[in-house]
């Protein structure tokens, strides 16, 4: 059986998984901080390499949210 290649998602799908505006996509894509790339100029976005991000930032805030005064 072969795999079929995940399909890369669009801005505005990534917008709407995330529950997030496109500009805000658009600007975490741009500093680097959300794992895309661009075909034509146009930015996209695997599913696996997102919630390898969404995974990342879970444990980033639960380490910051210890401590305090």
């Amino acid at each position: 059986m072969v795999m079929q290649p995940e399909p890369a998602m669009t801005v505005r799908d990534v917008a709407g998984y995330l529950n997030v505006d496109e500009k805000t996509v658009y600007r975490l894509a741009k500093r680097g901080e959300l794992p895309g790339f661009k075909v034509a100029g146009s930015w996209r976005f695997k599913r696996s390499d997102l919630d390898a991000w969404i995974d990342q930032q879970k444990q980033a805030a639960q380490g910051n949210s210890g401590g305090g005064h």
